[in-house]
This record gives C-alpha cells, sequence and structure tokens, in this order.
C-alpha cells in the first residue's frame, strides 16, 4: 500500500496538503484535490486513520447516542443524522452512531468509546448518557434542553419550543379554534416538558383554559402503545368522552397518522370537522397525505450540523465566539389540514 509521501511527490504538492485534501480541515483548489484524488487512486493510497489519531492524540471521531426503541428512523431523525454526518466529515471526523436501548445505559459503554465527543439526541430528566459523559468528561453537545440537577453548565443546540408551541397555538386561535388537543411527546423528555408550559401559558394568554382531557404525553419506547400513539387518545376523547375538539396538535407525523386513522373510524374528516397540525414531520410526506399536512419545519439537517460545530468548538477545532446554547429558527408550513371556523 501506497505512504503519504508517495502520493506527495507524484501529485507534486505537500504531504501536508495531501492530508488537508483528506481531512478537509483547511480549503484545497480543486485542481490539487482532484490531482491528489487520482494520483490516490492510482497508488491505492487509503489515508492511515489510526497513525493520524496517535500523531494528533485523538480518535478523530464522535459518538451520536439516540435512544430507541423498536421502530424504524423517522425522515427527522434520517435528515439529523445525515445533517450530523456531512458537518462531522467536514473536519476531518467519523460518526459513531449509537442507538441506545432505553433505561439500559450502562456505566462501562462510555469509558470504552473511542471518541473525542458527542452528540446526544432528545434528553431526557436526569438523562443518565448525560451524567456518564458528564463523569467520564467527555465533551458533548445535546440537541434539546439538559435539565439534569448536577448539571448547570453545558453545550446545547434546539429549536425555541415555547415560541414553537407558542407560534402554532396563536395560528390555530385565530382561525377560531378554541378546543385544541395536544399530543405531546413522552413526559420525561425535556422538549415534552417546555411545550407543555408554552401550550399552558398560551392557552391562558388566550384566556382559554386547559381542560385534563386536553394534553396527552407519547408513552415510552419500549411500549406497544409507542407505535399506535394518537389512536387510542383520539377514539377515547373525541369518540367515547364525547368532548369536544376541533383541532389537534401532533408530536409527529406518526402520531398525526395514527390520528388521521382515528377520525376516519369516526366518521369525522379533515380538516372540515378537525383540523390536524403536525409539529414534527416529514415535509414530503405531509404534502403526499390527503389532505396534505400543514406543520412546522424544525430545520433537521441545520440542527445536526449546528450541534457538530458546537462540539468543534469545544474540541478546539473551530475558534470564535459560540453560544452556549443555540437556537435553530423554525417556521410553519401552511398547507390544507387547518380550517377557519366561525
Amino acid at each position: 500500500m501506497a505512504k503519504i509521501d508517495e502520493v506527495a511527490k507524484l501529485a507534486k504538492v505537500s504531504k501536508g496538503t495531501v492530508s488537508n485534501v483528506f481531512s478537509q480541515k483547511r480549503p484545497t483548489s480543486d485542481e490539487v484535490k482532484e490531482r491528489v484524488m487520482t494520483v490516490s487512486r492510482q497508488l491505492n493510497y487509503v489515508p492511515n486513520h489510526i497513525a493520524r489519531s496517535l500523531a494528533t492524540k485523538k480518535t478523530m471521531a464522535i459518538g451520536l447516542t439516540i435512544p430507541h426503541g423498536s421502530f424504524f428512523f423517522s425522515a427527522f431523525h434520517t435528515q439529523f443524522i445525515n445533517g450530523v454526518i456531512l458537518e462531522a466529515s467536514f473536519y476531518g471526523y467519523r460518526v459513531l452512531l449509537d442507538m441506545i436501548p432505553v433505561q439500559k445505559v450502562k456505566t462501562p459503554f462510555l469509558s470504552s468509546y473511542p471518541i473525542d465527543g458527542a452528540v446526544v439526541m432528545s434528553p431526557t430528566t436526569d438523562d443518565d448518557r448525560i451524567n456518564l459523559m458528564h463523569g467520564e468528561q467527555i465533551p458533548f453537545v445535546t440537541v434539546g434542553r439538559v435539565m439534569n440537577t448536577n448539571i448547570h453548565k453545558s453545550f446545547s443546540v434546539d429549536n425555541d419550543n415555547h415560541k414553537i408551541i407558542d407560534n402554532i397555538c396563536k395560528y390555530l386561535i385565530d382561525k377560531g379554534h378554541k378546543d385544541i388537543m395536544f399530543l405531546n411527546a413522552n413526559e420525561l423528555m425535556t422538549v415534552s416538558i417546555d411545550r407543555k408550559a408554552g401550550f399552558i401559558k398560551a392557552m391562558n394568554d388566550h384566556l382559554l383554559d386547559v381542560e385534563e382531557h386536553m394534553i396527552h404525553h407519547k408513552p415510552a419506547l419500549n411500549t406497544s402503545e409507542y407505535m399506535d400513539y394518537g389512536y387510542a387518545e383520539t377514539i377515547e376523547i373525541l369518540g367515547n368522552q364525547k368532548k369536544k375538539v376541533t383541532a389537534i396538535i401532533a408530536d409527529d407525523d406518526r402520531t398525526a397518522f395514527s390520528v388521521l386513522n382515528a377520525l376516519k373510524d369516526l366518521n369525522l374528516r379533515v380538516p372540515e370537522d378537525v383540523s390536524l397540525f403536525v409539529i414534527c414531520g416529514d415535509l414530503s410526506m405531509m404534502v403526499q397525505s390527503n389532505p396534505s399536512l400543514t406543520s412546522m419545519d424544525l430545520q433537521p439537517s441545520e440542527l445536526g450540523a449546528q450541534s457538530v460545530r458546537l462540539l468543534m468548538h469545544q474540541l478546539g477545532v473551530l475558534q470564535g465566539d459560540f453560544s452556549e446554547n443555540m437556537i435553530i429558527e423554525s417556521k410553519i408550513i401552511e398547507r390544507n389540514s387547518c380550517l377557519t371556523i366561525e
């Protein structure tokens, strides 16, 4: 196998330039990049990641921890992961994807991690992953607010969840809706806590009472009810209890489709009988649904990219001023599932 100095000599560049072409740490002209890549292919040269790690005292890898149950990634997860991988590769880092089973986080897993830092997705209150990383002194960035009682300073990237739910409530209330049911995320997730508080405040700000039947929480990931969340709640509240609900806010697209199935079984139509708003949805699926579903664009790819940039700052790769808690903008994408009522 060829060595880096052989590639540099044949491509008529320095060894540093060859290294930069593969790590992308510094900009290189397209002409030089093409020349280096052509020679590398000719000589069958592969960068020695282990050697580079030994030289820099770094693994050149970051972890991405995602809690999971028995389900496939949503489009949001996929776009977020793409954002993480693309941004990490720009700085010469690989991404170690770790799907951690819920309630099965064990102490040894972090101490043996071959990573320089980590991105933690979907934090919960007193999240074990965060406690362990903090204890092992592994730099990390969370996608969502940290609510661990023993951690007073942390780095995070998030949407403004209070603002998101306030904008959704105002959007629906301006359309005449007062009886709104909120199918929130799991109650242990920090995003769920923020959105619940935002929902109550938004309703109260418009002098609307929040009754018990109006707020629900997604079941735990490892339960059988998780996959169908939204169906039983809609059947129970609108069908069995006969509560007046003119609009439903669904946590994600899977929940929204469960709601659509329940409303169909109740002989109710969207949006004529019940309006439906999706917080976190696959934008392409929202268009293909009938009716197309009004939703928020949370910019998952940008969330992923900015979480890596903030982690790179912690690792000393990026210099400059960075906010410890970055907020990614979101906006309402209006389609056909929300109707103005009298």
